[in-house]
């Protein structure tokens, strides 16, 4: 018997090998619930806001696909698309910055990790800011400071509410101090926006950490927030090493956060809409069109 005679009827008579492969989250056709493991198509999970049907468990989605939730079709008008980042450091850890932002600008087809616009939600007008995770973890660097007080401002001189879609790990440590200074800037254009008597709403999402949180998060007339969304400032262990005690379970979720008045509404991704067209009416805002 030939060498190859032999392998060949060794793998005829080999017993049979299932691989188990696991499915991931936006692999193909097909996506894996994280939260209860349930594998579900991925277009009916599309369908449906990208919650799980079986659990509740919110997927994480990008700005493109929650400005389509959010605004009336055909309604958003992008703001201030051509501002793009720079590198006034010459910032270098293990990557430079500059290379860091040219990979995610191209991997996400954005210049960096908010889109801002206006928009019709439910035939209400709206200034709209969505924050994206995936543009260096949602990192609020000077172009995300800018176009969101670019937004703010709009917003206040044409009398609409805003809504702030959050989604971050907090300031861009590769632009220092120019990333603190946009917690304040925001904040500046929000309190203008308040003074105004006009409407804000930020919806914190997971995940909402950082500076944002410690800014313009938490400055909303109503906050808003999506279940099992993690919330925090710093994370547990830097938490926890300061104060030399033990934390509870959940603390940074919005469950929690809500409990303790931080947070004044969970809603569900699937009814947020038709939510937030109840609050612009109740605040007084008229539909320029129909829903």
């Amino acid at each position: 018997m030939s060498l190859f005679d032999w392998f060949a009827d060794r793998q005829k008579n080999a017993p049979l090998v299932r691989i188990n492969q696991e499915v991931e989250e936006g692999d193909g056709l097909w996506s894996k619930c994280p939260d209860c493991g349930t594998v579900v198509y991925r277009k009916d999970l599309l369908a449906n806001a990208s919650v799980c049907k079986n659990c509740g468990y919110h997927h994480r989605i990008n700005s493109e696909e929650r400005i389509r939730l959010i605004a009336d079709p055909g309604s958003f008008e992008p703001l201030d698309t051509e501002l793009s980042p720079t590198d006034p450091l010459a910032f270098k850890d293990r990557r430079s910055y500059a290379d860091r932002i040219r990979d995610s600008q191209q991997t996400t087809g954005l210049k960096d990790a908010v889109t801002t616009g206006l928009c019709l939600s439910s035939g209400h007008p709206l200034a709209l800011g969505v924050m994206d995770f995936r543009f260096m973890g949602g990192s609020m660097g000077s172009v995300v400071g800018e176009k969101l007080t670019r937004l703010i401002e709009k917003a206040t001189s044409r009398r609409y509410p805003v809504l702030i879609v959050c989604a971050s790990g907090g300031a861009r440590m590769q632009e220092g101090m120019l990333s603190l200074m946009q917690m304040a800037k925001i904040s500046g254009a929000l309190q203008r926006h308040q003074a105004a008597e006009l409407l804000y709403l930020p919806l914190l999402t997971h995940p909402t950490t950082g500076g944002v949180t410690a800014s313009f998060a938490m400055l909303g007339d109503l906050i808003l927030a999506e279940p099992k969304a993690l919330i925090g400032f710093a994370g547990r262990r830097v938490i926890e090493q300061t104060l030399r005690e033990k934390l509870p379970e959940g603390f940074q979720t919005a469950e929690y956060l809500q409990d303790h008045g931080f947070v004044d509404a969970i809603v569900a991704r699937t009814s947020f809409k038709a939510t937030l067209a109840s609050l612009l009416k109740m605040h007084g805002s008229r539909q320029l069109v129909p829903a």
